[in-house]
C-alpha cells in the first residue's frame, strides 16, 4: 500500500478498462453517493457487541481522523496547484485577467503581422529612383529650407492649378480669406496645408490661369515670408516704403510653434496684420501646426482648420498627370490614357500593394510617390519588387520625418536657463513624439490608456534629455484632436474588459497597419539614445494592472527585441524573467514568444528556454513554462511537454500550477491529441509527481476557458466558442478528442486527492449549458462529452448525486428542467430503462 493510500489520498490512477476498473474507490463512493441512514446505526451496534469495542473504536476513530486530516491537506494542496498564475496578485479565489490578456495579445500581434519581415517588419531603404525622365526622392527629410522667403515660381503655381485637389470646405476657406484678408490655417504637417494655402492665395490675388500658362510675372503675386520675423515683422514690412509695387500680393507665412520657448502671436498682432493687408489690398495665409500652442489662434476670428484632401482623388489626379506625359510622347492611337489609368488603379487595390503601402489615407507627397510607382510599373519601367519596396517606404519615411524633426529641434543649443530652470517647453516638445510611440505600442487600447502612457513616456524622455533638472509636467495642455491629427490616428467605439466585465470605451488606432512597425523600427534602429527611456517606460508598463496595457507592451517589446536581441535580452527579458511578480514574468515570456515568431531568432529563443527549464532559477523556470505555453519556444509539441514536465515535477511539484496551465494552453493548438496522450502517460506514471502533474492538468483543463488559451490561428475551430470551457469546445469541434478527455476526467474523479476539485470542475461544466441570460450555452459540447464520461452505473450515480446537489444549492439552485435535460444528455436513449422517469 502506498503512502497516498495509507493517508486516504487515493491509489495510483488507473486507466479505464471496463466496469471493474471504473468503479470508484470506497472512499470516493462514500463521499459521492447519498449516505444511507442505517449505515451508522449498524456500525454502532457492532461496536457495542464486543468487550474491547470502546478501545478499538477509539483507535479507529483516531486513525480515521488522521487520515481525514491528511486527505484534506492533500486535497488542499491539489486545489492550490489549480490556481491561475496571476492568482497571488489578484486574490485567492477571484477571477484573473488571463482571458483579457490573451485577447489583448491576439489583437496586438495582428498589428505587427503585416508581411514586411526582417521578419515581421523592416525598413525598405528605397531612397530614390529614376523612372523615365522623373527623379523621385524617397527620403522623408526633404530639403525644403532652400526658399524661406521670396516669390513663388510661376512653374510651381501652374502645376498647382493643374493638380491641386481641393479639401472639404475649400470654398468656405476661400470666402473667409476674401472677407478678412487674413487666414490662420491649421493642419498637421504633410497633409497638403501649404498647397491649399498657395492655391487660396493664387485665386484671391488674380484671375485663374488656364492649364497651359499664366500672365508674365504673375508668380510675384504670391510670396513666401521668412518665418523668423513672425506676424509683427510682416505687418511692419507692409507699412514700409516701396510697398506700392506689391499691391494685391498674397503672402504665405509658415509659423513653427513647437520649438522651446516659441510663443504664438496674439489677437492684436493678427488684427494689426489684417489692417496692414487691407491698406495695400493684399492677402496672407498663416500656416500653423495643430496643437495646444496653436489652439488660441485657430479659435480666434481668423482661424480655420484645413482638412486633408481625399485619398482616392489625390491618387487619381497624380496618376493621370504621370500617364498623360507618357501618352503625349507616343504616336497617336497606340496607347489610350483611360486604359492605362484603369490598369494603374486596378493595380493600386491589389492585396500585395495595399499591404505594402499599409496606410489608410495618403498625403499629397505620398500620393505623388505612389502614383509615380504605379505608373512606372504599368509602363514596364519598374519591376514588382521595386514597386513593393517603394510602397513600403511610405510608412517608414513618415516615421523618419516625425522623429528627425524632433532631433533637429533638440540639437539646437538651449537658451540660458533662468533661475536654474531647465530647458523650457521640453515636455510640450516631447509630447507628440511620446504619443506616437505610445500609440505604436498600445494601438487598439483605450484612448485614455494611450494618453496616460504618452505622458509617462514624455517624463522619461524629458529626464533623459535634461537629467540635471526636473521637467515640468503640463496638466492642461492636452488636445485630443491635435494628437489624432499629428499621429495619423483615429478613434473608434469599442468595448474593453474591466474586472471580467465588458464596458464601452473609445479605442485608438493608427490609420494604417504599417505605422506601428515603422515607428518602432525608426526609434530602435536610428535613435539609439532613446532606448534607455523607452526601456524604463516599458518596465513601468509591465507593472500596469490593465491587460490591455501590459500585454500590448509585452508584444511590442518582443518586436523591439527582434531588432536587437542582445540589447533586448540584457535590458528587458532577463531582468523581467527573474522578477518577483508573476505579471512581469509573463511579460518576459510574451516578449520571448514574440521574438520567437521571427525565424531569425527562433532557434536562439528555443535554446534559451530549454536551458532555463533545465538549469534556471525558480523564477526562470516559471518564465520558461509560460513561454512554452505559446507553442513557439520548443521545436515540437513533444519537446515542449518534456520541458513542462521537468518544471512541474521538480522540487516536489512546487511549480505544478504554471506547468499544468501551459500544458493546457498547448491543447488549443492543432497537436491537441499529442497533449492528451502525454497527460494520460503522466496520470498513470509510477511516480506520484507525474501522477499529480497529469491530474492537475486534467482539472486545469476543465476550469479553463477558450479565451484564456486561444491561439493566433485565424481559422481555429475554437474561435467562435471563446467563452466556452475548453474541454466542451474541443468536444464540440474535435470529436476525436472526446474519449481521451473523458478518460482523463474519469481518473481525476476517481482519485481521492483530486476528486473534490474535479467534481467542482464538473459542476462548472454542467452549469455552462445555459448562459445567465437564458440562452443556450455549451449544450452541444456537453452532449458530446457526458455520454463518454458516464458509461457505467457508478458514474451515473455520481452524476445523479451531483445534479441533485446542484438542485439543492441554496445560493444558486439548478432548475429541475435543466437538471433533467443534463441527465438525458449523459444517458443515451438506447440505455434508458424508464426507471428515471418513475423516480423523477
Amino acid at each position: 500500500m502506498t503512502d497516498d493510500q495509507q493517508a486516504g489520498g487515493g491509489a495510483e490512477p488507473a486507466p479505464r478498462k471496463g466496469a471493474d476498473a471504473r468503479s470508484p474507490e470506497a472512499d470516493g463512493k462514500a463521499r459521492n453517493d447519498p449516505p444511507r441512514a442505517d449505515e451508522g446505526k449498524a456500525e454502532g451496534d457492532e461496536g457495542a457487541a464486543g468487550n474491547d469495542a470502546p478501545d478499538e473504536g477509539d483507535v479507529k476513530k483516531d486513525q480515521g481522523k488522521k487520515q481525514e486530516e491528511e486527505r484534506e491537506r492533500a486535497a488542499g494542496r491539489f486545489k492550490e496547484h489549480t490556481r491561475d498564475p496571476l492568482a497571488e496578485e489578484q486574490g485567492e479565489d477571484g477571477t484573473t485577467d488571463l482571458a483579457a490578456a490573451s485577447r489583448a495579445r491576439r489583437a496586438t500581434r495582428m498589428l505587427f503581422d503585416t508581411g514586411r519581415d526582417l521578419n515581421s517588419f523592416d525598413r525598405s531603404y528605397f531612397q530614390s529612383a529614376h523612372i523615365g525622365d522623373i527623379h523621385l526622392r524617397m527620403d522623408a527629410r526633404h530639403s525644403g529650407a532652400g526658399m524661406r522667403s521670396g516669390p513663388v515660381p510661376d512653374e510651381e503655381l501652374r502645376r498647382l492649378r493643374r493638380v491641386h485637389v481641393e479639401p472639404q470646405g475649400y470654398v468656405q476657406l476661400r470666402n473667409a480669406l476674401g472677407a478678412r484678408r487674413l487666414l490662420v490655417l491649421g493642419a498637421a504637417p504633410g497633409t497638403g496645408r501649404t498647397s491649399t494655402a498657395l492655391s487660396l492665395l493664387d485665386e484671391v490675388t488674380g484671375p485663374a490661369a488656364d492649364a497651359t500658362g499664366t500672365e508674365p510675372g504673375a508668380g510675384s503675386r504670391v510670396r513666401r515670408v521668412d518665418p523668423d520675423g513672425g506676424v509683427r515683422k510682416l505687418a511692419g514690412s507692409l507699412a514700409g516704403e516701396g510697398e506700392e509695387a506689391r499691391r494685391g500680393t498674397g503672402y504665405l507665412l509658415e509659423l513653427s510653434l513647437t520649438g522651446p520657448g516659441a510663443l504664438p502671436p496674439d489677437e492684436m498682432d493678427l488684427d494689426g496684420l489684417a489692417a496692414a493687408l487691407a491698406r495695400c489690398e493684399s492677402y496672407a495665409v498663416v500656416v500653423v501646426t495643430v496643437g495646444s500652442a496653436a489652439n488660441p489662434l485657430l479659435a480666434g476670428r481668423y482661424g480655420r482648420l484645413c482638412p486633408p484632401a481625399p485619398t482616392q482623388e489625390l491618387l487619381t489626379t497624380r496618376l493621370r498627370e504621370r500617364l498623360e506625359e507618357h501618352v503625349a510622347a507616343v504616336p497617336d492611337g497606340e496607347v489610350r490614357l483611360e486604359d492605362l489609368l484603369a490598369g494603374a488603379e486596378e493595380l493600386a487595390v491589389r492585396r500585395d500593394v495595399k499591404d505594402a503601402v499599409g496606410l489608410k489615407d495618403l498625403r499629397p507627397a505620398e500620393a505623388e510617390l505612389l502614383a509615380s510607382l504605379l505608373a512606372a510599373h504599368q509602363l514596364g519601367e519598374v519591376p514588382r519588387d521595386e514597386l513593393l519596396a517603394g510602397c513600403r517606404s511610405l510608412a517608414a519615411d513618415q516615421a523618419q520625418e516625425w522623429f528627425a524633426g524632433v532631433d533637429r529641434a533638440l540639437t539646437a543649443p538651449p537658451a540660458e536657463p533662468e533661475g536654474g530652470a531647465g530647458r523650457p517647453g521640453t515636455a510640450a516638445l516631447f509630447h507628440p513624439v511620446a504619443f506616437r510611440i505610445a500609440l505604436a505600442v498600445l494601438g487598439g487600447a483605450s484612448h485614455s490608456a494611450v494618453a496616460a502612457a504618452a505622458h509617462l513616456l514624455t517624463w522619461e524622455l524629458s529626464v533623459q534629455c535634461d537629467p540635471d533638472h526636473t521637467p515640468a509636467r503640463p496638466l492642461f495642455c492636452d488636445d485630443p484632436e491635435a494628437d489624432l491629427a499629428l499621429s495619423r490616428a483615429e478613434l473608434t467605439d469599442g468595448r474593453l474588459e474591466v474586472a471580467g466585465t465588458e464596458v464601452p470605451a473609445r479605442l485608438i488606432w493608427y490609420r494604417g497597419s504599417a505605422l506601428p512597425s515603422a515607428v518602432l523600427t525608426e526609434i530602435w534602429d536610428r535613435h539609439f539614445p532613446v532606448r534607455a527611456p523607452i526601456v524604463r517606460w516599458l518596465r513601468l508598463l509591465a507593472d500596469d494592472p490593465r491587460p490591455q496595457v501590459w500585454m500590448r507592451a509585452a508584444v511590442a517589446a518582443g518586436e523591439l527585441c527582434a531588432r536587437d536581441f542582445d540589447h533586448g535580452y540584457a535590458e528587458l527579458i532577463r531582468p523581467l524573467a527573474e522578477a518577483a511578480t508573476p505579471r512581469r514574468r509573463i511579460f518576459a515570456a510574451t516578449t520571448l514568444d514574440q521574438a520567437a515568431g521571427h525565424a531569425s531568432h527562433r532557434k536562439a529563443v528555443r535554446k534559451l528556454v530549454d536551458d532555463w527549464s533545465r538549469y534556471g532559477t525558480k523564477a526562470l523556470r516559471w518564465t520558461a513554462a509560460m513561454a512554452l505555453g505559446y507553442g513557439n519556444a520548443a521545436d515540437t509539441t513533444e519537446d515542449a511537454l518534456d520541458a513542462l514536465a521537468r518544471i512541474g515535477v521538480r522540487d516536489d511539484g512546487e511549480q505544478l500550477a504554471v506547468a499544468s496551465f501551459n500544458a493546457v494552453r498547448l491543447l488549443a493548438l492543432p497537436d491537441g491529441a499529442k497533449v492528451l496522450r502525454r497527460m494520460a502517460d503522466w496520470t498513470h506514471h509510477k511516480r506520484a509527481e507525474y501522477q499529480d502533474l497529469g491530474l492537475v492538468t486534467t482539472v486545469r483543463l476543465a476550469v479553463t476557458s477558450v479565451d484564456e488559451v486561444l491561439s493566433d490561428e485565424p481559422d481555429s475551430p475554437l474561435a467562435d466558442r471563446a467563452d466556452w470551457p475548453l474541454p466542451l469546445a474541443l468536444a464540440a469541434s474535435r470529436p476525436e478528442l472526446v474519449l481521451p478527455m473523458a478518460d482523463l476526467m474519469w481518473s481525476a474523479l476517481n482519485t481521492a486527492r483530486s476528486k473534490d476539485v474535479a467534481l467542482d470542475a464538473l459542476e462548472s461544466l454542467l452549469r455552462s449549458a445555459v448562459r445567465g441570460d437564458g440562452t443556450e450555452g455549451t449544450r452541444p459540447g456537453l452532449a458530446a462529452l457526458l455520454p463518454a464520461l458516464a458509461t457505467e452505473e457508478n458514474d451515473r450515480r455520481r452524476l445523479d448525486w451531483l445534479l441533485r446537489r446542484m438542485m439543492n444549492d441554496p445560493e444558486d439552485p439548478l432548475p429541475d428542467a435543466q437538471a433533467r435535460t443534463l441527465w438525458w444528455l449523459a444517458v443515451p436513449p438506447k440505455e434508458r430503462t424508464g426507471e428515471e422517469d418513475s423516480h423523477g
